[in-house]
């Protein structure tokens, strides 16, 4: 059975009877694990992120958006994420689904801000 997720704000999501996702815990994944997940996977999450903070991103985007951000998150799921080569697929494949979901919310802004905070982390990037 799914659980209800509620869309509270853009720092965070609440799944009816677990523990809040917030904007911190995003980036304390984000900076533990942005060599070893890689860059499509990085430019991925930061697509979402960045797509959840325009105003004009609707409520149900933002709750398929903090729900897939929630996934890349916890700490447990289909393949964990410290096994070597394969641990991100499964999230590579749950934001990229909800990116083709949302495709419409990603613009040329939050692509530019993608790109920089990529090339911040990465080095040079295409």
């Amino acid at each position: 059975m799914a659980k209800k997720i509620e869309v509270k704000d853009h720092n965070s999501i609440e799944e009816t009877g677990a523990d809040n996702y917030s904007a911190e815990k995003l980036w304390g994944k984000i900076t533990r694990y942005s060599k070893t997940a890689g860059i499509s996977v990085i430019e991925k999450v930061l697509w979402l992120y960045y797509a959840a903070q325009r105003p004009v991103t609707p409520a149900w985007a933002k709750a398929v958006i903090y729900s897939a951000i929630a996934y890349f998150i916890l700490p447990i799921d289909a393949i964990p994420d410290f096994i070597p080569v394969t641990g991100f697929s499964d999230d590579l494949i749950t934001l990229s689904a909800a990116v083709t979901t949302i495709a419409v919310y990603i613009d040329d802004s939050v692509k530019a801000q993608t790109k920089e905070k990529l090339k911040k982390w990465f080095g040079k990037t295409n």
